[in-house]
């Protein structure tokens, strides 16, 4: 597969395998299938395996019309008539403790001092819509931590690039026609359309959607999630922007009547979705919300119908098979989940790629297990957001707030949080990707019932005082920051001078 997830894998099995001669890794594209081409968020991950792989930021940014995305901004996932028409938090990527130092048990009793998402750095960055980064800022380096939004394809033919210059990856144009099987079932190798037939000794699907090898050839059950996540639709639009429009920093997920609006800025355009559970809204109507929120009517546009289904593969790895990306599975649009499951885990197979037959089960049990640990713990996280909406305006919201099940853990752990504010040791796993930060963040942004516990006047003061000495530094720090359009404008100025052609 010839996408992000095929691109991404290339380059991760070109990092650590490159450097044995025997290994020749080859990528297969069609040139007959298209990519998906819509996840264009990431996590703040994303730039370890940038740096890793000899991409330079600057080329990200020039190459990928990409931004800075210091957070999501949740809008209208509370109730209005409790919180306003325009309520809304942040899930930043800087962790909502002021001065380094967790003041959760003194807020919980003193909420009117700043809402919970105030309490991270990066809350006045997105709020100003800043740079997290200054002029002089070494690369992948910023005052906030960050990730980006790009585009999906440039994205695709930057990874392609280094892939095949730095680590020698072969890439052929064929379209497999059939898939070939030794007699203990695992994969032999392929027929092409163009009649070639080619074979290989181990095999990553990474066919999106379609999972040609883990789905069609080697049948690995596919374990339906849709029962849990409601959302299965989304409509696509790009949107054309000025070139001196303001750029916010962060995604916007926007929540209406059976799901949520997610819109992401890029230099040259804006890429917009609408994200909808087909149980509770027609696509008419899916629609007709869409051009609601764009202030226009959308009946003649090119907006692109994306079916979704949630879940993923029993097994992340079968006989000498490894699948990927969304042939691997997936959640849905929300958090950026996507991109993020696929760079942990193709780090986590070039590093367990074996030299023998024989390794084989061992490490594909253990890695197998990792995977659906975090599917799991994602699907977890995902769900938060909707289950402890205080919304019931309409079937979708009282649905998933009061008739989809929640996994076992996920049960327990709320049911915890009401009595105790989350803390590390409420992650035992090193692979529930997102942790305390991540979970404080969302429970007291949608202002998660815990119950207060008792401060002494001691830690009481000492603890507004860091709120009071963070919010103002906190202002500071924004007020400092070029404003992101400006920084990524001049960074062009720049190259273009600079760099050679």
């Amino acid at each position: 597969g010839g996408g992000n997830a095929g691109w991404l894998s290339a380059n991760h099995l070109g990092l650590e395998l490159s450097r044995d001669p025997e290994i020749k890794i080859t990528l297969i594209e069609s040139k007959d299938i298209p990519v998906i081409g819509v996840g264009e968020g990431t996590v703040p991950l994303i730039r370890n395996s940038l740096q890793i792989f000899g991409i330079s930021e600057v080329d990200l940014l020039l190459q990928c019309d990409a931004t800075f995305k210091t957070a999501i901004k949740f809008s209208n996932w509370m109730s209005s008539e409790k919180y306003g028409n325009d309520n809304f938090y942040y899930h930043t990527f800087d962790a909502p403790f002021p001065g380094g130092y967790d003041v959760t048990h003194y807020w919980l009793g003193n909420k009117a001092d700043a809402h919970y998402s105030k309490l991270s750095a990066a809350y006045y960055v997105a709020e100003k819509k800043r740079s997290p980064k200054r002029p002089d800022s070494p690369p992948y380096k910023g005052l906030v931590n960050y990730a980006y939004h790009f585009d999906a394809a440039k994205f695709t033919v930057l990874l392609a690039n280094n892939a095949k210059k730095r680590f020698g990856i072969r890439h052929i144009y064929e379209t497999v026609k059939n898939v070939m099987l030794h007699d203990d079932g695992s994969v032999k190798g392929f027929q092409y359309e163009s009649g070639e037939h080619e074979e290989f000794d181990f095999y990553i699907d990474c066919s999106g959607f379609s999972a040609l090898l883990f789905g069609k050839t080697l049948k690995v059950p596919f374990i339906d999630k849709s029962d849990v996540i409601l959302t299965d639709t989304a409509l696509a639009l790009q949107v054309s922007t000025e070139s001196d429009e303001e750029l916010f920093p962060y995604t916007k997920a926007a929540a209406h009547n059976a799901g949520w609006i997610w819109d992401i800025p890029l230099t040259t355009r804006r890429g917009t979705g609408i994200v909808y559970s087909s149980q509770h809204m027609t696509d008419d109507e899916a629609l007709k919300e869409f051009s609601n929120y764009h202030g226009k009517d959308l009946e003649n546009s090119n907006a692109r119908k994306i079916p979704m289904k949630a879940g993923y593969r029993e097994k992340i790895w079968e006989k000498n098979c490894v699948t990927l990306g969304l042939a691997n599975g997936f959640v849905e649009p929300l958090e950026a989940t996507s991109l993020f499951i696929t760079d942990f885990c193709a780090g986590m197979i070039a590093k367990k790629i074996p030299l023998h037959k024989e390794e084989m089960p061992l490490f594909a049990k253990s890695c197998n297990e990792i995977a659906t640990l975090i599917w799991e713990r994602v699907f977890d996280f995902i769900q938060l957001h909707y289950c402890i909406s205080d919304r019931r305006d309409t079937q979708f919201w009282r649905d998933v707030t009061e008739k989809v099940a929640l996994s076992a853990l996920l049960k327990e752990r709320l049911e915890m949080w009401k009595y105790s504010i989350p803390q590390r040791t409420d992650f035992a796993s090193t692979f529930d990707f997102f942790h305390t930060e991540s979970y404080l963040s969302v429970l007291y942004g949608m202002d998660y019932p815990t119950r207060a516990p008792s401060v002494n006047d001691a830690v009481g003061h000492f603890s507004k005082q860091k709120i009071s000495e963070h919010l103002i530094n906190a202002r500071n720090l924004a007020g400092s920051l070029m404003a992101q359009r400006k920084w990524l404008t001049e960074l062009k100025e720049y190259a273009a001078k600079n760099r050679p052609a």
